[in-house]
């Protein structure tokens, strides 16, 4: 029997991970640990991760910094999930020779979990189901969609989605991010405005752009003062975009109606955070991307990605894209 390799699965907090794909297809001197919690001290880490050669990391949960990378000797190769994780230094992995593979992901999931916080928020879903329970009935009356203006600040895949069920609804989509065309917009349903404007006219100002040096710190006090007292904020794609006192700030003037967030930093949210206690918020643990189709994915294509990489022919792997992301975005 050869030397075992020993695999580590990263913050696998359901601990399904195991149970999403099927890692009997890998070799037999294969040893695989599960680990289910989320360490932020980085020595613990380090003593953590020394003995493994390969670690599966569920998209930015653990950050991989040169300062982690540097002193894990025997790591070789990182199955990310997602097709880029902005938590990993790739130039160090690159200088060390440390493979970085990544996977696709289901497009439907952050749209629907959008969604249905937006209709949580315009129809007071959570406080009603919470009268039911402690015995009571009604307490408040819902708003509607049609006719309402859906604010989409970025018009990638998830953007677009949004745009188009937006139109289902009978609402107005309007959209801007720094490379929008006017052509592109129309093409989804929406029309181009500037961002001032978006954040002025939108009854839903939803926010689907990737965390980026250009995008850390997009939206501010200016432009959170320039919603409607009627308005809410939507944020399913990074906690970084958006400057995080400020919006408690509007929060808790009730400058804005109220915001459903669910990307933070730092994750998990420290139990005393505003955003668990703001009676206007609606916060959920960074669940966008959370569901079987989407995991199944992420797991299926990891087990792909480390049995080419045992084979000499690794899949998937991440290289030069990366550079356009700054590992420091994210800190």
């Amino acid at each position: 029997m050869s030397k075992p390799i020993k695999i580590a699965i990263l913050d696998d907090y359901q601990n399904c991970a195991l149970s999403m794909a099927d890692w009997s297809v890998l070799p037999a001197n294969v040893e695989i640990t599960v680990f289910t919690d989320n360490l932020a001290d980085l020595d613990a880490i380090i003593e953590r991760l020394k003995p493994f050669q390969i670690v599966c990391a569920m998209r930015e949960r653990t950050r991989f910094d040169r300062e982690l990378i540097e002193k894990l000797p025997n790591l070789k190769l990182i199955a990310t999930t997602g097709s880029w994780n902005a938590a990993i230094d790739m130039a160090a992995c690159e200088e060390l020779g440390i493979v970085v593979a990544g996977t696709g992901a289901a497009p439907n999931s952050t749209p629907e979990l959008t969604w249905a916080v937006i209709l949580a928020l315009i129809r007071h879903i959570p406080d009603e189901v919470n009268s039911v329970r402690s015995g009571g009935w009604m307490v408040g009356v819902g708003g509607d969609l049609r006719g309402r203006t859906l604010g989409l600040v970025g018009l990638g895949n998830i953007g677009s989605a949004m745009a188009r069920i937006g139109t289902a609804f009978g609402m107005k989509s309007i959209a801007w991010s720094q490379n929008l065309t006017e052509e592109k917009a129309s093409a989804c349903g929406a029309r181009l405005v500037d961002k001032d404007t978006l954040f002025r006219e939108a009854d839903f100002v939803c926010i689907h752009t990737v965390l980026s040096a250009r995008t850390r710190g997009l939206v501010t006090a200016h432009e959170l003062g320039l919603m409607k007292k009627t308005a809410y904020l939507i944020n399913t794609s990074r906690g970084p975009i958006v400057d995080e006192a400020a919006l408690i700030k509007v929060l808790t003037d009730k400058a804005i109606a109220g915001a459903a967030i669910d990307a933070f930093v730092p994750e998990p949210l420290p139990a005393d955070h505003p955003f668990r206690h703001l009676p206007n918020v609606l916060a959920t643990p960074h669940i966008g991307y959370v569901t079987e189709d989407t995991y199944r994915i992420f797991y299926g294509e990891t087990v792909e990605n480390i049995a080419g990489f045992l084979a000499g022919n690794p899949t998937r792997v991440i290289g030069q894209v990366f550079k356009q992301y700054a590992y420091t975005d994210i800190r």
